[in-house]
């Protein structure tokens, strides 16, 4: 993967992708060629152009089905915490004087 990585970079920057050059934007990186992945990458991609195989790659991956179905678990949950409100609300607890004083009085 970091080899395609190298390669798209040495592309921007205008380079040809080299296996050379791929394999010093690695190093650059911090990263460890793979001098053996590098040629074939090298060897699979040569006499293309980056940005058709980018466009053929991007065709393939609209037939792949991405996502979930989960959709509509918020509406669960909003009715599950209105149902609690509802129930706080029904039990309020009666007022009782924090001091203790049963006659209302001054204080």
């Amino acid at each position: 993967m970091q080899e395609i990585a190298a390669l798209l970079l040495c592309k921007l920057g205008g380079k040809s992708g080299s296996a050379d050059e791929i394999k010093a934007v690695i190093e650059a990186a911090g990263g460890e060629a793979n001098a053996d992945q590098i040629s074939k990458l090298v060897g699979d991609v040569e006499g293309k152009d980056v940005n058709e195989l980018l466009a053929e790659g991007m065709d393939k991956l609209k037939d792949v089905p991405m996502g979930g179905g989960g959709g509509g678990g918020d509406a669960a949950a909003e009715e599950e915490e209105k149902e609690e409100e509802e129930e706080e609300e029904a039990g309020d607890a009666p007022v009782v004087d924090m001091f203790g004083a049963d006659d209302g009085g001054d204080y």
